[in-house]
């Protein structure tokens, strides 16, 4: 074996057992250490504070319910006890963070999907019992918020049955990792070629928008961008 190859990033699963083990962040610490990366100790406290801030009709909920747009949708890790498909308003998708680790590399860095102001977006809730929210938004935030490029907040979440509070994360304006407007070629082409150990682009974007479909939600943002990005790969359609 080559040292080249010796020194070549190993695979990290996005898993319930990884995020327990806090292993993302080992992967982090080891691979990227010129990165910043939140403590436990600043979960702990981001969390205790979005809970002591919980807005008028929670304390009807048993737990809290966190709006899932990307792949939350179908990969939460987490102990959900309720799913429910539901409509934000005031917030839509954008792919406005820039991904170097993760799934992209400094030679091609890929894209994530965040939350921007206007519009809406169409997602699903996952509620997290009360008695599980000690270890399971513990979870969430290691995944979410290692390098700090989201920022949680409280709001409304509606469905024919009527609206409720929910955590969403938002893209963080000031982080390193946020680009704003974006050309849709140059979003494409990320996507296309951003691959890295938690996996391609290209496989987050055709998982969001199967299981979105599966809940009967069509985005025409990703399906277009999915759409040429099929194309640009040559692929036989979405």
């Amino acid at each position: 074996m080559s040292d080249h190859t010796a020194r070549e990033p190993q695979p990290v699963a996005m898993t319930r057992e990884a995020l327990k083990q806090d292993r993302i962040r080992t992967h982090f610490e080891k691979t990227h250490p010129e990165v910043a990366l939140l403590t436990n100790d600043d979960f702990r406290e981001s969390i205790a504070k979005l809970l002591n801030e919980r807005p008028a009709g929670s304390e009807h909920i048993d737990g809290v319910y966190l709006f899932g747009y990307g792949s939350l949708v179908w990969n939460p890790c987490i102990e959900v006890a309720e799913r429910r498909t539901v409509r934000l308003e005031g917030y839509h998708r954008d792919f406005c963070l820039s991904m170097e680790q993760g799934r992209g590399s400094p030679e091609a860095p890929g894209l994530m999907l965040s939350l921007q102001p206007g519009g809406f977006s169409e997602g699903v809730a996952l509620r997290v019992a009360e008695r599980d929210l000690d270890s399971e938004l513990l979870l969430v935030w290691r995944r979410e918020m290692l390098t700090g490029a989201y920022v949680p907040h409280w709001v409304t979440l509606t469905t024919s049955e009527g609206r409720f509070p929910g955590i969403a994360f938002v893209a963080n304006p000031e982080h390193d990792r946020y680009i704003e407007g974006l050309a849709e070629h140059d979003i494409v082409h990320r996507l296309s070629t951003g691959e890295g150990v938690l996996g391609s682009c290209q496989e987050y974007l055709d998982n969001t928008v199967a299981h979105l479909r599966d809940l009967g939600i069509e985005d025409d943002y990703l399906e277009g961008i999915q759409y040429a990005v099929h194309a640009l790969r040559g692929g036989a359609g979405r």
